[in-house]
């Protein structure tokens, strides 16, 4: 536990009530640490300076062991006293008095303090600490997210920065966040390291969209081709393919296209195609009068008789 802790309030760092939860705290170092990092703010030393704060706070934070014992070391010097004398009485210190407070909480937090200040001033042994976990973000392409890619990123911490390379697997969903293990914080006296974890965010496609492996996408289609059926081209990631509609297909209606979706770790997707049939605007002499024909011979087709109208 370093002097830090006493002397910053990280939860009015980041903005959170001192209840705030997990979640609650994570979001806050997300908005916090865009808005200040070095990369959006070059040559800004406060900033830099901000960001390397909001940091250090939601690496304490966001660990729920180190937030206890965080949270009981403020309460007590907010109060003045140390609890656990074994002589029975409240001890009293200046912070000023206690210099690099190092490893105070060792062996338990209110054991470590009773030591310290118990018979023959004895200092508890140091515990070692797992290191926090760090939170970053990668915005990848559409295809990239599809494909897979490598990213490098700049990692900040208390530490300092340092370039981390990440690979993404393919078929990564936007939103997805990856965990890279023994990225993060290191440990203290031998602790193991946090972790890094990177939220993803894919762009889009002006053709597809994505559920899962599945993409998706609509296609229009005439009003012959869906009276009388026919074979259509398709765009898929890989070229195009051939459709088959058959005839009377309804507008709205959706074919799916085995093996066309994405591929990833667990199998790949299909392409749902859903056909959307075009009402033309202007119509030639000969269409329009050869529609007017259709309409007469029609005449004892109802499609709105199961509405009882």
């Amino acid at each position: 536990m370093r002097r830090e802790w006493l002397e910053k309030d990280y939860y009015e760092i980041l903005g959170v009530d001192r209840g705030a939860s997990e979640k609650e705290i994570t979001a806050a170092y997300r908005r916090l640490a865009k808005k200040h990092h070095p990369d959006n703010n070059p040559g800004d030393a406060a900033a830099e300076a901000r960001f390397k704060e909001v940091s250090e706070a939601n690496t304490v934070l966001s660990d729920t062991e180190q937030r206890s014992q965080y949270d009981q070391a403020r309460e007590m010097f907010a109060r003045g006293t140390f609890v656990g004398d074994p002589s029975g009485g409240a001890q009293y210190v200046r912070i000023d008095d206690l210099g690099d407070l190092g490893d105070l909480f060792g062996g338990g937090l209110f054991g470590g303090l009773g030591d310290l200040f118990g018979a023959g001033g004895r200092r508890a042994q140091s515990r070692s600490q797992r290191g926090g976990d760090v939170e970053a973000e990668v915005t990848l392409s559409f295809h990239e997210a599809v494909q897979g890619a490598t990213r490098t990123l700049t990692v900040q911490g208390a530490e300092g920065r340092r370039r981390v390379t990440v690979k993404i697997p393919a078929g990564v969903n936007d939103g997805a966040r990856i965990r890279l293990r023994g990225q993060g914080q290191p440990g203290r006296q031998g602790g193991t390291a946090g972790d890094l974890y990177v939220r993803v965010h894919a762009g889009s496609h002006p053709l597809f969209t994505r559920a899962g492996r599945d993409l998706k996408m609509q296609v229009p289609i005439s009003f012959t081709e869906a009276t009388l059926g026919a074979d259509i081209a398709v765009p898929t990631l890989e070229g195009k393919v051939t459709l088959r509609v058959p005839p009377g297909t309804s507008s709205g209606r959706t074919f799916r296209v085995k093996g066309k979706g994405v591929a990833a770790a667990k199998g790949t997707g299909d392409l749902l195609v859903t056909v959307e049939v075009t009402v033309p605007g202007d119509l030639s002499p000969e269409a329009r009068s050869l529609l007017e024909q259709l309409r007469r011979v029609e005449t004892g087709h109802n499609p709105r008789a199961h509405l009882g109208v």
